[in-house]
């Protein structure tokens, strides 16, 4: 009686709070006779967590975009688990097991080391909460850090769901996923698929539908916006297409992405642009309607992925995911903004600057203005400054230069990052052809390269100079570049970067060294292997 009176003081009619009671959905148990999982596409290290688990009397389910995958005969990239156990006790079970997360608490299962680890990334059933009744801050992650320390549900003057760690039963966590196709259980060891919320229908009809009310949903997690576009891009060649209702807010609703932390946005714009569908993403904004606001430097890339340097970056990424190698976003950021980094490095040179000091002050401004503190510091930053600062050297093919060159860590790359450029005309092909035959190549054969190179040199210069080359005509017989451009431009900076005293003058006197070749150098040469692709 008195909560009646209460609710009638503060205007809570049973009507309305009957309206604010989410749809949690009946549950529908599909058997493997209706949906056709192939239990051969399900990783054995995700089964082996469900097992574990249910070993201990807990509930657990693949969960989420591997499920969706799984009903159209796609082999999932990444296994998600979902469980009534705490991230305590999931912890307690696993040798290998790390709780992750402020905002949403959830554990990580390691299996393997080094590059060829695997992670389960392991949830626990979320109650449904009012986020009308939420504890509210007044400020940000960073500003009310404090204040949300103490609090397991919280969100700030938007809405936006900053705290959310209160476990409930798997019918409210149902309601609390976003589309329907990623709302659905999958039981590996009884086959049976879990669905509240016609996911499965919407699958078989290629729709994407959010839970609920799109423009609420939206506010509560403003990422939304970027997945639905990602999942739009994905499954478009399957057929999906986003529902009317939920993309109809799409566009009003980007504003609300001002208030989500930098750092999230960058992953979800690497998760755009890494996922092996970053042209189908950059299509997807500008058929929405968002090809701008989302990120800074999502803007950059979407307005360059028609230029032919970034569009063949992008094209190798998606093609590369595609074939299960690995990609790296420092190589395809890098490729982004080159251009900005070479005609930053251009203008300097013209002003009489040092070429190496040049090339550093560029790619510094080019950091400053287009990164800025999200990972302008870290490795990744430290991997893009390592590719631009070997191109120039790529032009040294004489003296020590190659045989270091292709030691660093990051020559492959820095290499790829070349092959691409020469793809496009920006470099000479054969330049990118020596260096591809003289990394794969042994010391002997190495060596006969580097010498043939600087004979080239020595006939260049000992050859009477009858009249001036026209610019446009002038380059090596070698298939390097000459260096008959202004001083000032970076090609013919190239020459003396980073050399050590001495390397590359073809006018100093040099001992002659006798060329010896073996018969299996000569094979060698002759027969080059064409692979030149990071991480093959």
């Amino acid at each position: 009686m008195i909560k009646k009176f209460i609710d009638k003081l503060l205007g809570k009619s049973p009507a309305a709070l009957a309206r604010k009671q989410p749809k949690f959905g009946k549950r529908v148990d599909v058997p493997v006779e209706v949906h056709g999982i192939d239990p051969n596409l399900v990783d054995e290290r995700a089964i082996n967590v469900v097992r574990t688990l249910h070993a201990a009397g807990y509930e657990a389910y693949v969960v989420g975009g591997a499920v969706r995958d799984l009903l159209v005969g796609l082999r999932p990239k990444d296994f998600d688990v979902a469980t009534n156990a705490t991230p305590e006790q999931v912890k307690g079970l696993f040798r290998r097991a790390f709780i992750i997360g402020r905002r949403f608490r959830i554990v990580h299962v390691v299996y393997g080391r080094g590059r060829e680890h695997e992670v389960i990334e392991v949830s626990t059933f979320r109650a449904y909460l009012d986020n009308a009744a939420a504890e509210q801050v007044a400020g940000n992650e960073k500003t009310s850090r404090s204040e949300l320390a103490g609090m397991k549900h919280a969100v700030d003057s938007t809405g936006r769901v900053l705290r959310d760690n209160v476990w409930g039963p798997q019918e409210e966590d149902a309601v609390r996923r976003d589309f329907t196709i990623n709302a659905m259980y999958y039981d590996p060891q009884t086959q049976v698929v879990v669905d509240y919320h016609n996911g499965f229908k919407d699958v078989k009809n290629r729709v994407i539908r959010m839970i609920g009310d799109p423009a609420t949903r939206y506010r509560e997690d403003p990422v939304r916006i970027i997945r639905a576009v990602r999942f739009a891009a994905k499954l478009s060649p399957l057929g999906f297409a986003l529902e009317a209702k939920t993309a109809a807010p799409l566009v009003k609703s980007q504003e609300l992405l001002a208030d989500v932390p930098q750092s999230r946005l960058f992953d979800e714009m690497l998760k755009l642009l890494q996922t092996g569908h970053s042209l189908a993403s950059i299509e997807q904004l500008k058929k929405l309607g968002m090809a701008r606001g989302i990120y800074p430097l999502l803007d950059v890339v979407v307005e360059r992925a028609d230029q032919p340097f970034v569009n063949a970056a992008l094209k190798d990424t998606d093609r590369r995911v595609g074939e299960g190698k690995p990609v790296a976003p420092s190589f395809l950021l890098a490729c982004v903004l080159w251009a900005d980094v070479r005609d930053g490095w251009a203008r300097r040179l013209e002003q009489r600057q040092h070429s190496h000091p040049a090339l550093m002050d560029a790619i510094d401004d080019v950091f400053h203005a287009r990164i800025g503190d999200v990972s302008g510091g870290g490795k990744l930053a430290g991997d893009m400054r390592e590719i631009w600062v070997m191109q120039p050297r790529f032009e040294k093919r004489v003296g020590s230069t190659p045989f270091g060159m292709v030691d660093q860590p990051r020559f492959r790359a820095a290499f790829d990052f070349m092959r691409l450029r020469a793809d496009i005309g920006e470099v000479d092909e054969m330049l990118a052809d020596w260096w591809q035959e003289f990394s794969m190549a042994d010391d002997t054969l190495r060596q006969d390269l580097v010498d043939q190179v600087r004979e080239e040199q020595h006939k260049r210069q000992r050859a009477p100079r009858v009249a001036r080359v026209p610019r446009a005509e002038a380059s090596g017989a070698d298939g390097s570049v000459a260096v008959t451009a202004p001083a000032a431009s970076p090609a013919a900076a190239a020459e003396d970067f980073g050399a050590a005293p001495g390397e590359g003058d073809a006018g100093a006197p040099r001992k002659r060294r006798r060329r010896r070749r073996s018969g299996a150098a000569k094979g060698a040469a002759g027969n080059p292997d064409g692979a030149g692709e990071s991480g093959s």
